[in-house]
């Protein structure tokens, strides 16, 4: 008997007079998968039961539109940045229409190695390629893990693909927040000095922040990137200056966030502001950094 587990799930599959038997038995108990193997086989060497057609393997783009995108966007709903990632990525594989128009059972490395080739030709980056290779990945896992295809592909990453390394020295970081606007520099020196994640940052808001704990006080950081994000990080004393001045000048609250916004449906005013891209290059075209482009975020230079 064979069986294996796949998302919590037992499968079983076997060899019966030159077919493969491969069926899911919904259950996360393996004896119980074992017995239903067992009837499985039985039945069949009654003759009760024919062999079981195949279920029909979705093109990647049906699968893809009808079952994958729904999925991601009830999943990421609180990380609109990882939804609309997929978002992209996912379009970007299905205007490739040789790739699209496969089964998912078609898809192999063949013509996985034609769709980079044809980005390739396209003049895209190795890390924008990627990326897009992340997507279907995921996509032939979920579509494995639902059911919809027996099995997946190995996708590989193209190798050399470029990071960008960049070590902010003291000097540089003090031109850059002499010439950033008061918003944007503060921003950055609390970036700098406590390591956040700039939407880590974003999301400060004032009950968050301790004044008597620790030498200066603390940060609690209750958003980020990973459920690991979530933390107490000590201040330093530009940092608390900072900050206390910004609440002294707020009147004190108790709540609410540490860089507001116009309106409530944004975390913080430099995520909405458009100019803030402005601004930032603006600061970089006054204070240049060493192999530093202007940014599209705000200060990601020193994220």
């Amino acid at each position: 008997m064979s069986i294996y587990k796949r998302g919590g799930i037992y499968w079983y599959k076997f060899m019966w007079h030159g077919d493969l038997i491969r069926e899911s038995t919904k259950q996360g108990n393996d004896k119980v998968a074992r017995q239903m193997e067992a009837a499985h086989r039985t039945s069949l060497a009654k003759g009760e039961v024919g062999i079981r057609e195949n279920k029909s393997v979705p093109v990647l783009t049906e699968f893809a539109k009808s079952r994958f995108l729904p999925w991601a966007e009830v999943t990421f709903a609180a990380k609109p940045k990882t939804w609309l990632w997929y978002r992209n990525g996912v379009r970007r594989l299905l205007a490739y229409v040789p790739l699209a128009e496969l089964r998912l059972d078609e898809i192999r490395g063949e013509q996985i190695s034609a769709y980079v080739a044809h980005r390739q030709a396209s003049g895209l980056e190795i890390s924008s390629i990627n990326r897009e290779l992340q997507v279907l990945r995921r996509l032939l896992h979920v579509a494995v893990e639902w059911g919809a295809v027996a099995q997946s592909p190995k996708v590989k990453m193209l190798s050399g693909e470029r990071h960008r390394e960049f070590v902010l020295s003291p000097q540089e970081e003090a031109r850059y927040i002499a010439a950033a606007p008061e918003l944007l520099a503060s921003v950055a020196a609390v970036l700098a000095d406590t390591g956040l994640r700039p939407e880590e940052c974003y999301r400060l808001s004032w009950d968050a922040i301790a004044w008597v704990n620790g030498r200066n006080g603390t940060l609690l950081v209750t958003h980020g990137k990973t459920a690991a994000a979530r933390c107490v990080l000590p201040m330093t004393p530009r940092v608390r200056s900072i900050l206390e001045t910004r609440w002294e000048a707020a009147g004190k609250p108790v709540e609410g966030w540490v860089w507001p916004a116009p309106t409530r449906e944004r975390s913080s005013r430099i995520v909405q502001r458009k100019e803030a891209a402005r601004e930032v290059a603006e600061a970089l075209r006054c204070a240049p950094l060493r192999a530093v482009q202007p940014a599209s975020h705000v200060p990601y230079a020193f994220g």
